[in-house]
């Protein structure tokens, strides 16, 4: 069976920022399932085509989509973008009308196994420190001695 999706790249990257305009780059590639740099290609495209501007918002950019463009396609000329994001982002039960779903993945929790628990951070163990003097307690070999400072010198 084949793998393939009514949308283009181009749609999904549309649909991924309608649902969060100040979403990142990799956010979206990661949701839509291609490269950063691809994303950054469409978002440019996006941009020269006049379906969306890009303004900065602190250290991120703010995405805001032009609903009255109309589509590219010939067929689907007489369609404005904020009628087929509309139809894609059809609010789920409880939120108000016309109101993007915005999806925010919890932490720790895998998106292919929802039900899967949080994973648990390992514990960062400090390494020992090492002395170069030698403990009170053994017998001193001078010839050793000698050699561990070389050895240390050379790292």
């Amino acid at each position: 069976m084949s793998n393939w999706t009514l949308f283009s790249n181009h749609g999904h990257v549309m649909v991924c920022l309608s649902r969060d305009p100040e979403a990142r780059l990799r956010d979206v590639a990661a949701d839509v399932g291609i490269t950063e740099r691809a994303v950054q290609k469409i978002v440019r495209d996006l941009q020269d085509g006049g379906m969306i501007s890009i303004t900065k918002s602190g250290r991120r950019n703010c995405y805001r989509i032009h609903g009255k463009q109309t589509l590219r396609h010939t067929l689907e000329a007489d369609c404005k973008l904020r009628d087929l994001i509309k139809v894609v982002n059809r609010p789920d039960k409880g939120d108000g009308p016309g109101q993007p779903v915005k999806r925010k993945p919890e932490v720790g929790v895998s998106p292919v196994d929802p039900d899967r628990k949080p994973e648990t951070k390992p514990q960062r163990i400090k390494p020992e420190r090492v002395s170069s003097k030698p403990e009170k307690d053994s017998p001193e070999d001078p010839g050793s001695d000698g050699i561990e400072r070389q050895q240390g010198s050379l790292f």
